[in-house]
């Protein structure tokens, strides 16, 4: 049987006594979350409180919810839901006419000194171990991607990053993590040997991930969201880093505070 703990394969259910502590605004047209790094978005077989979407549901009391943009289950950061149809459009409407502007921060393996643009295409990778993984590519199925590294702080092997994802491809910042050559600090697909991935989903945390990982999910925060709507009005939201990616922070990069 498999171990049940935030960051194993099979997370716990959410506390809705502690659920409320996630919230970073909410009125009755939006709800706006600061998700944790061990929780999946969208529902799972497991009941409601395993998913993001399930624990909102049993929150508000609403059956019908918009998911505006979701976030991998180990990203922790912002995760938008609206209450209203006529909401959810407005906001989704600023998504697609990229209105909206992203930032995130990530811990990167290496040390990184300058500000760094990568606009290479990605694609889904056709073979290899891990099935859900994609790739740099000049394949003609790859998309465009754009995405902008700016180093804030580097100690002791690693590099505290801002990241601004100018189009929003699926694993985009963690390809092309992989494709400079620092990736995210504890990244299971695109670290150092994707085969941690299927040990993960097949075992839970293993002493062998232990040795290979410094952290026990991938070092990705979705720190702000600014929504730049037709009518000129901005609405912005920010998410505070998680206690484990402060404590990283703190810890294996000795710094002698952590700024976000």
């Amino acid at each position: 049987m498999l171990e049940i703990s935030p960051f194993g394969a099979q997370a716990p259910h959410v506390d809705l006594g502690v659920f409320p502590e996630w919230i970073i605004y909410e009125d009755d047209s939006l709800l706006v979350i600061n998700k944790p790094g061990w929780l999946v978005c969208h529902p799972s077989k497991d009941g409601p409180l395993s998913s993001l979407v399930g624990a909102v549901r049993e929150y508000t009391g609403l059956e019908k919810l918009h998911l505006i943009a979701r976030l991998d289950r180990e990203t922790s950061g912002i995760v938008l839901f609206a209450k209203r149809p006529s909401v959810a459009r407005k906001f989704q409407m600023a998504i697609q006419e990229r209105k909206v502007k992203k930032e995130y921060l990530a811990i990167l393996n290496g040390t990184v000194t300058e500000p760094m643009h990568i606009t290479e295409s990605i694609a889904h990778r056709p073979d290899g171990l891990v099935k859900i993984k994609n790739h740099v590519s000049k394949d003609r199925t790859a998309k465009s991607a754009e995405t902008l590294f700016e180093p804030l702080i580097s100690k002791n092997g690693y590099t505290l990053t801002h990241v601004i994802p100018v189009t929003g491809r699926k694993h985009q910042i963690r390809v092309h993590a992989e494709w400079i050559e620092h990736t995210i600090v504890g990244d299971k697909i695109y670290g150092p040997d994707e085969s941690l991935y299927i040990e993960f989903i097949e075992n839970g945390w293993t002493d062998r991930l232990e040795k290979a990982l410094p952290l026990k999910r991938q070092a990705l925060h979705c720190h702000k969201y600014h929504f730049n709507f037709s009518d000129s009005e901005v609405v912005s939201f920010e998410a505070p880093l998680y206690e484990d990616l402060r404590a990283f922070c703190l810890d294996k990069m000795q710094l002698e505070q952590c700024p976000f």
